[in-house]
């Protein structure tokens, strides 16, 4: 799910065909459906206003898809040689990938040429995604089901923790329970999504715990993705039913913020 200019991009799936649904933002209207062909097992997508595209990542196929927009313009696809799962964009435009099995974040140009890769540091063992800030360091959420540690990290640019929020897995204000996907304001704040706390949690810069933005009682299912607009000051989040392997429904949530 992503924003840019009047238009809000719904990615769905476990569809192989219409899997990106655009809304117009002011009244949510559903104002077309898009299949991107090739595309198959989608994590996740974000849209740059700078290079007027959208890149898409593929799981099954370890591979981005670039998509102009306004939708309808020519979609182009490269290899990222590992998994990729969540997107962001750099300072520079270019795209974040986060790989989430092998530790590692690859910075790619809008035209596919891999600028850099950034090792993760051992403790960061399921890094779900990334955010560069302005200084150049990167927000990463971290932690598997099955992991010693659920955090959001500052990230320096060698890839070494620098300070963090949660630990062990819980429930509490301090703790995280698959932190799976996050927005960060320009002046640094950052909304994680707590997936199986169920809930949408707003961090300071320096990582503190604010408050909580999206409750348990807010949701029925579980909260996955999310995108800030700050022009309109208002904070999405996708929801989604996960049964039997498959994603069998979902809606957005519009937050202001």
């Amino acid at each position: 799910m992503t924003t840019l200019d009047s238009h809000l991009y719904v990615l769905r799936g476990n569809k192989s065909t219409e899997q990106i649904e655009v809304y117009k933002l002011d009244s949510c209207r559903l104002l077309r459906c898009f299949t991107v062909r090739g595309l198959d097992t989608p994590q996740d997508i974000v849209a740059c206003g700078h290079n007027r595209c959208a890149y898409i990542s593929d799981a099954s196929h370890r591979s981005l898809h670039r998509i102009a927009l306004p939708i309808g313009g020519p979609i182009t696809q490269w290899p990222v040689n590992d998994q990729p799962n969540c997107l962001s964009l750099t300072v520079r435009y270019s795209v974040l990938v986060t790989c989430l099995k092998v530790r590692k974040l690859k910075e790619f140009t809008t035209d596919g040429q891999l600028i850099r890769e950034i090792v993760l540091s051992q403790e960061v063992l399921s890094p779900w995604h990334a955010v560069q800030l302005s200084s150049g360091e990167f927000i990463v959420c971290h932690g598997n089901p099955d992991d010693p540690l659920h955090r959001v990290c500052l990230i320096g640019s060698d890839g070494q923790v620098v300070k963090s929020h949660g630990g062990q897995p819980g429930s509490g204000s301090l703790e995280m329970n698959v932190p799976v996907h996050m927005a960060v304001d320009g002046n640094g704040f950052v909304f994680v999504a707590d997936v199986n706390n169920c809930r949408v949690s707003l961090l300071s810069p320096t990582l503190t715990y604010l408050r909580e933005v999206v409750s348990r009682e807010q949701f029925q299912w579980k909260n996955r993705r999310l995108s800030l607009d700050v022009k309109r000051r208002r904070l999405y989040v996708a929801e989604s039913e996960h049964k039997d392997g498959k994603y069998t429904a979902g809606r957005v949530i519009i937050v202001s913020v």
